[in-house]
């Protein structure tokens, strides 16, 4: 069997695929953070282009991707399926063990499949620039990547915490023309309002959020961008689970266990919603939605409506959530640290199609220097999270002797993450518990919709 299932580039997938219609109940819709009553294109309108509000209530299998869209796919895509026999010798597990390779990525990572989706609809809906949040910088960077190619200006409010952990991310933004910011700043009311009550605070995706919202709604030559949780960024990163998919036809092989990173769920669920489509059709298949024990969203978070910021603004979906006022400690997996999960993920969740585990620090990061110290490629500390569960499950095979088939999304690359690495080695890393009377005072005020 080769190393590297490769796919021509006349096999790029011309479709997305849409969970929504699969489910085997219906989603439960955004509601009107206001009024409380289900929210209709006209109430997303200040923020996204209608052809995006159309791609998140889209009630089909299937939605086409634009030609000129697919020649910047073609940019990077198809990826690499690759073959981590190597790290199965040193398991010693009969198991084969995948990684679909989406750090080959222009920003390293998988974001870009929704940046530049998301950037040539703002473009042809006549949008001149748009605001975003980034947690590690993998989606501050794919969006400054994705505006630059479409001629839009981009502004990023990056998590403070990260903002410093992580100088080379700016940078990267910068390259590409985009303008970057420690999140909260003095530059919003909504960061100038956490400030005043907490001016040492490291920063969250929810009080980011809430300043490239605020940004876009009052600027009308603006809108906003969101790099996961949204159905239509889902939707759009389908195109790593459907290549997938057709890699392993090619081999005659099918996964048996699916894994992925979830912190919003773009990745896990780019990856696996086509697997899950799978399962609901009747075959026998493990997915797995990891996170981190330090901010426990799916494992620990109840499932009901919140907002998706700090400051509420934004409507509310049904998810999984810590509370919008939860503040996440600040590990190294700065991508992972989002009080909500997607509503697709938190359905599958609730329908049992989808099993979430949470991973501590420390194993995760043992097991991405296990995987650079036998694949070679240095996983970013996101990822890490969807190597140990492989590991994991690996090593049950050993016990066992099943030759299961795994595969997990190799979500990007920790060049720029080398400080954390540094911090592994010399043990100023530690292993965090969020504790339960925090997650409590932050679901308090969560709204108490039926």
């Amino acid at each position: 069997m080769a190393k590297k299932i490769i796919l021509n580039e006349k096999d790029l997938p011309t479709k997305w695929f849409n969970l929504i219609p699969h489910l085997p109940g219906p989603l439960p819709p955004p509601l009107h953070p206001g009024t409380r009553q289900p929210a209709g294109p006209d109430d997303l309108a200040a923020i996204f282009p209608m052809n995006l509000i159309e791609q998140e209530m889209c009630p089909d299998s299937w939605v086409p991707i634009p030609e000129e869209l697919l020649k910047v796919y073609s940019i990077w895509r198809p990826t690499p399926l690759v073959r981590a026999d190597r790290l199965e010798q040193f398991l010693g597990t009969p198991a084969k063990i995948f990684y679909k390779n989406e750090m080959v990525s222009p920003p390293g990572s998988h974001k870009p499949n929704t940046a530049v989706a998301q950037a040539y609809f703002n473009k042809v809906a006549g949008v001149k620039r748009l605001t975003t949040e980034t947690g590690a910088g993998q989606w501050g960077s794919a969006l400054s990547f994705a505006t630059h190619i479409f001629g839009l200006g981009c502004r990023v409010y990056m998590v403070k915490c990260s903002f410093y952990q992580k100088p080379y991310r700016k940078s990267l933004m910068r390259l590409w023309g985009g303008e970057v910011f420690p999140s909260p700043t003095d530059m919003t009311n909504a960061g100038r309002q956490i400030l005043a009550k907490d001016p040492d605070t490291p920063g969250s995706l929810g009080m980011a959020i809430s300043e490239a919202v605020e940004e876009a709604a009052t600027n009308s030559d603006c809108n906003y961008s969101l790099g996961s949780v949204l159905n239509h960024v889902c939707l759009h990163q389908s195109i790593i689970g459907l290549e997938t998919q057709k890699q392993f036809e090619s081999i005659g092989l099918k996964p048996d266990v699916v894994i992925g990173c979830a912190g919003g769920g773009s990745n896990f669920a780019g990856l696996a919603f086509p697997f899950v489509k799978e399962k609901i059709d009747g075959r026998d298949i493990k997915i797995i939605a990891v996170e981190p024990a330090a901010c426990p969203t799916m494992t620990k978070g109840p499932y009901r409506y919140d907002f998706g910021d700090t400051a509420g603004t934004t409507p509310l979906m049904k998810m999984h959530t810590l509370g919008h006022d939860f503040v996440p400690a600040g590990i190294h997996a700065g991508g992972l640290r989002y009080h909500g999960m997607a509503p697709l993920v938190s359905a599958g969740i609730k329908h049992n199609l989808i099993e979430p585990q949470a991973k501590h620090q420390l194993e995760c990061f043992e097991a991405s220097v296990t995987f650079a110290r036998t694949e070679g490629f240095v996983p970013a500390p996101e990822t890490s999270h969807a190597i140990r569960a492989a590991i994991v499950e690996a090593l049950e095979c050993k016990k066992t002797g099943q030759e299961k088939v795994i595969v997990f999304n190799f979500s990007g690359h920790g060049h720029f993450d080398m400080s954390a690495y540094d911090d592994f080695f010399d043990g100023k890393l530690h292993d965090y518990d969020y504790p339960k009377e925090k997650i409590d005072a932050a679901l308090a005020s969560v709204p108490q919709v039926e």
